[in-house]
């Protein structure tokens, strides 16, 4: 057996443990088995490390080997964003479905964003200047709605020893050199950044700013700030879905980030006709010219619903740190937390109310204080950009007293909930 590979010792569907994992960190991303499944180490103990598989497990057995890479599941932040459907871990499905076919194989993997792809860059700083994390190099006209802004990784500071004359580039290629405190540091277009780690900002400031939702009773009667958070609890087939494509529609926002998660395929099927067909309605523009998809439906592996939520956030807080205004929809909160249900019960931990996890609580409190409207990183101050959430429930049986609706309702400022009965009246 190879240095630094472990080796399965039990598998129980999603949860897999492995032994010979001395040294290995919470969090840290794997490779399972003889077909490279991806998975995240969520428990070590001594040098066995319990893993959550994000791929369909069936068919893995004892013995096979487990591999580790050293980094958190992270995403890829770039240009090529935008108009994207992803799945919960950010794996390409249009790209995917050109290699293999309509069907997600087991292992297989493509790179988010398209490497060989160049894109007008155009610079914003020049040779000499002094620059932090947060401040903007350079430019890209992403979409006709978008403009990408090629920020200093928040972790960096220094001067610009090199930048790039505007033209065509690949993301991969270096547009700037920074001399930092410990020697150069190159910058690509491309950030990599661990999905359960917030980005970084200056601070909160307090929401004012009213997200106009194109609804009239819900921005008259029930407002949301740009920043806040909302909540959309209702039983099966109150609109539930209907209502956030309708935000996801109208709604005051400069980017929309559209998180099926655990839902209905064929709800996420009428997402990616629908959305590519309509207008956006202040620009004339296709709406996918400013919306990104993560499609992880209840007919995908569960583990990677948990992800999903964090991948959705994580691309929500880089356009944020851009200065824009971003919404993100997370139909429906109640089946991400069924997957930590799932994955809590296959580690056999103590179950709490209804059989979720003690810690639902904080897991829906640390995912809400995400959003907000905030002051955002670099040199210039008062740059403002906010992320603001809203997040679908589905309590069995329309019953609001179960603990993911009342663990929601701590958290969140605004509640919208749908009623049954209207819904069977045709409301």
């Amino acid at each position: 057996m190879g240095e630094g590979l472990g080796r399965i010792i039990r598998v129980a569907g999603p949860v897999v443990v492995a032994d010979n994992m001395r040294g290995i960190k919470m969090y840290e991303l794997v490779r399972v088995g003889d077909e490279r499944l991806l998975g995240e180490v969520i428990r070590v103990e001594g040098d066995k490390a319990t893993i959550q598989v994000y791929e369909e497990t069936v068919g893995l057995t004892p013995g096979e080997t487990v591999e580790r890479t050293g980094r958190p599941l992270s995403v890829e932040l770039g240009p090529g964003l935008i108009g994207q459907i992803y799945d919960g871990v950010q794996r390409p499905l249009t790209s995917i479905q050109d290699l293999i076919g309509p069907f997600v194989k087991r292992g297989v993997w493509a790179p988010p964003l398209d490497r060989k792809k160049k894109w007008h860059f155009v610079p914003k700083v020049k040779k000499g200047d002094v620059v932090t994390g947060g401040d903007v190099l350079g430019e890209v006209k992403e979409t006709p709605l978008v403009i990408h802004r090629i920020m200093v990784p928040p972790n960096l500071s220094g001067e610009v020893s090199e930048i790039v004359s505007e033209g065509d580039y690949t993301i991969e290629e270096t547009v700037a050199r920074l001399k930092t405190s410990t020697g150069e540091a190159e910058i690509t277009m491309v950030q990599v950044w661990p999905v359960r780690q917030p980005r970084p900002h200056k601070g909160k400031v307090p929401p004012d700013t009213p997200l106009l939702t194109g609804q009239r009773i819900i921005d008259t009667f029930f407002p949301i700030a740009k920043g806040g958070v909302a909540a959309i609890p209702g039983g099966f087939g109150t609109g539930k879905t209907v209502m956030q494509h309708q935000l996801a529609q109208w709604a005051d926002a400069d980017i929309i980030i559209y998180v099926g998660c655990g839902e209905r395929g064929n709800e996420m099927a009428e997402v990616l006709e629908r959305f590519p067909q309509l207008k956006d309605p202040r620009s004339g523009q296709p709406l996918m010219t400013r919306t990104i998809l993560v499609a992880n439906t209840s007919n995908m592996p569960i583990a990677a619903r948990e992800a999903s939520i964090y991948t959705g956030i994580t691309m929500a807080e880089y356009f944020r740190d851009m200065g824009y205004d971003v919404a993100l929809m997370a139909d429906s909160t109640s089946r991400w937390a069924e997957a930590l249900r799932e994955i809590s019960g296959r580690l056999e931990e103590m179950p709490g109310e209804e059989g979720y996890p003690a810690y639902l609580a904080s897991r829906l409190a640390e995912f809400y204080e995400r959003a907000g409207r905030v002051e955002i990183l670099g040199s210039q101050p008062g740059r403002l950009g906010s992320v603001s959430v809203v997040g679908a429930v589905s309590p069995p049986g329309a019953d609001f007293s179960e603990p993911v609706t009342q663990n929601t309702l701590r958290v969140v400022k605004v509640f919208w909930a749908l009623d049954t009965a209207l819904a069977q009246r045709r409301h």
